[in-house]
């Protein structure tokens, strides 16, 4: 069966991961899509739970043997993407895709599965509150702040790509709305 899909795409720190936790915990029909990443696994990261953790020539030969749906050097040496596999693999337990994934690789995979994705582009309130957010999670050094401040920028431009906007205001009211999201897409508006 060839399910569904819902892309979360967001800036670093607007609060797409959190979303999709809910409705992963929510939906048994739905199942995360793991990327894989050559970046270093934090402490309390899992590999094949979190992340799949690869090498970087690893993740290279995949790229030439066409296994990824949508990848990205997000920076130097610091890959990103979709295994293909990872598709298969949720689409044969007959459950629909969840993604929490960058807005470059959003918007590619949006561009292969069309009408099947469901793209949603989650919005801080505002810049000033995702720098505040950023800033005071203290996992960064100054440079990779900067860098990440910049990248948060470039992708707040981007948010007219998506098929809906769900802004991160108020957390309660964002996850009921990011469930009115999930049951339209998967069940149409009479199931509500």
């Amino acid at each position: 069966m060839e399910g569904k899909m819902f892309i979360f795409t967001a800036p670093s720190g607007a609060g797409k991961t959190t979303v999709v936790k809910h409705l992963l915990e929510k939906y048994d029909a739905l199942d995360f899509s793991i990327s894989a990443t050559t970046r270093q696994k934090r402490d309390y990261e899992i590999d094949g739970k979190d992340y799949y953790f690869i090498s970087v020539e690893s993740f290279k030969s995949k790229i030439d043997q066409d296994q990824f749906i949508e990848w990205e050097e997000v920076y130097h040496d610091q890959y990103y993407g979709t295994l293909r596999s990872e598709v298969e693999r949720i689409w044969a337990l007959g459950k629909h895709i969840v993604f929490d994934i960058d807005v470059k690789g959003a918007k590619n995979i949006k561009s292969i599965y069309g009408d099947k994705c469901m793209s949603v582009f989650v919005r801080p309130p505002s810049i000033d509150i995702l720098v505040e957010r950023l800033t005071n999670r203290n996992t960064e050094t100054e440079e990779s702040l900067a860098k990440r401040i910049q990248k948060v920028k470039r992708e707040m431009a981007e948010e007219n790509s998506f098929d809906i906007v769900l802004v991160n205001d108020v957390l309660d009211i964002t996850l009921l709305e990011a469930d009115h999201i999930v049951e339209t897409f998967l069940y149409g508006t009479n199931h509500l």
